[in-house]
């Protein structure tokens, strides 16, 4: 194992940031300016997914190769694990001003919303169906769980615009997939086919894009909510 080797995973986070953070200072966008309200965003997500991956890493639903990692933990997750909760969310809502920003003409479709919200309810029906399928069944019922409520509790629905929030995300998936993949084909993070379905889009997982929708949902909800209540 060389020395180059435990920076992989800690370099594709680096990488993946370089053209975020560069562009935050856009005039346009001014994303730097709305730093504290993004990473302040992060915090209670950030609390359950670092929760949720210590024990899923735990319990063995997943692993991560010690060959591409710095071995720096907190508890029993490598640093850059708990970095991911930092840098993607970041990237992404990055990606969801952008689409707010040069598109304020897009419309939120009451369609659209309706559209989610029942896939929401759908997730929750299908992870019953995947009880003996860790990483599906909690996927699918954390994800239908937050959508449903999230759409239930006006409080948390204000000011979050459904069909922006869609459309980064579908942008989203560009560089998630090639990020992902990296992590996936080396690969830095092993995954316990036993507790997925064992369905791939290329090496990743299918539950992974999942996955990811509820993180940058989260943080993208949360941020909207803090941005409202500096515009006041």
């Amino acid at each position: 194992m060389s020395l180059a080797d435990q920076y992989t995973y800690f370099l594709i986070l680096a990488v993946s940031i370089i053209g975020p953070l560069a562009l935050s200072f856009d005039k346009k966008v001014a994303f730097f300016s709305k730093r504290n309200a993004v990473f302040l965003s992060m915090i209670i997500p950030g609390i359950f997914y670092i929760v949720w991956d210590m024990i899923f890493t735990e319990i063995g639903i997943w692993s991560f190769n010690p060959r591409f990692i710095t071995g720096i933990k907190g508890y029993n997750l490598p640093i850059e694990e708990i970095l991911f909760f930092v840098v993607v969310p970041y990237c992404c809502t990055f990606i969801y001003e952008c689409v707010r920003c040069y598109l304020p003409n897009l419309m939120d479709d009451k369609k659209i919303i309706t559209a989610f919200r029942s896939a929401g309810l759908l997730f929750i029906v299908c992870s019953f169906f995947v009880t003996d399928k860790a990483y599906t069944f909690y996927t699918l019922l954390f994800s239908g769980t937050f959508i449903s409520l999230f759409y239930l509790l006006p409080k948390m629905s204000k000011g979050f615009h459904t069909s922006a929030f869609l459309l980064s995300f579908l942008i989203s998936l560009v560089p998630f997939f090639l990020v992902n993949g990296m992590l996936t084909s080396i690969p830095v993070v092993i995954y316990n086919n036993d507790q997925n379905m064992n369905l791939r889009i290329g090496t990743i997982p299918i539950e992974d894009t999942l996955y990811g929708m509820l993180l940058i949902m989260w943080n993208i909800a949360g941020f909207e909510r803090k941005m409202m209540r500096k515009r006041k």
